[in-house]
């Protein structure tokens, strides 16, 4: 099934780290040809501007950042270190950065209206009436293991116990805090990662999509 030039599908994925959602949100986008997001890289990519500028008055700072951002700039390997990661779960309890990103994401949805936005607070905060809602779920010491193989390529001494460690702690960190929590959406379409591989995965998430073109197209 195609989405057709007129056709507005929003998809939102939430879930804890390295639980699937980014590959699961990327093949979809791809498969349907819609526009992809990663709101995660977005507050990696605010960290690792903080970080390296250093700035006096982060706010005017960060909207400018965020202004006009060319999305290849997302793909920085630098954003993946471990201290970007610690960094962009401390800015992430504070509301005046997370308005400058929600903005960001909301006018990107509206552009493009064809689009998949995965993060942690996607479908109750940035899109909650999205058409449909992921919740990607897996087992911490599986999600571990992919996000320290994905850090070996890049970092040779990378250990998985400190990857186990620091996941541990943002997971906690994003779903304690009082500002946007990474929580469940009440209408929210489950997706045990850890207990499907990713042809199966597709496969789930794309009969979920193609029911919903179905109930808004009637074909």
């Amino acid at each position: 099934m195609k989405l057709k030039k007129y056709h507005k599908l929003i998809i939102a994925a939430d879930g804890s780290a390295a639980s699937g959602k980014t590959t699961g949100a990327k093949i979809i986008a791809k498969k349907y040809k819609m526009k992809f997001l990663s709101s995660g890289l977005l507050y990696r990519y605010a960290s690792y501007k903080l970080i390296k500028h250093k700035p006096k008055n982060k706010i005017p700072f960060l909207k400018k950042c965020f202004k006009n951002l060319n999305l290849s700039k997302l793909n920085n390997k630098n954003l993946h270190l471990p201290e970007i990661s610690e960094h962009s779960s401390i800015i992430a309890k504070q509301q005046k950065i997370r308005n400058i990103l929600k903005l960001f994401q909301r006018k990107f949805a509206r552009k493009y209206n064809k689009v998949v936005i995965e993060g942690r607070d996607i479908q109750t905060k940035i899109l909650p009436n999205a058409d449909i809602k992921f919740f990607f779920k897996c087992n911490l010491n599986v999600a571990a293991l992919r996000r320290f193989k994905e850090l070996k390529k890049r970092y040779k001494n990378t250990k998985l116990l400190d990857v186990k460690k620091a996941m541990r702690i943002r997971d906690n960190l994003d779903k304690k805090r009082k500002i946007s929590p990474l929580t469940q959406a009440k209408n929210a379409v489950i997706v045990q990662s850890d207990k499907l591989n990713i042809k199966d995965m597709v496969e789930l998430m794309s009969k979920v999509v193609e029911k919903r073109i179905k109930e808004k197209y009637g074909y």
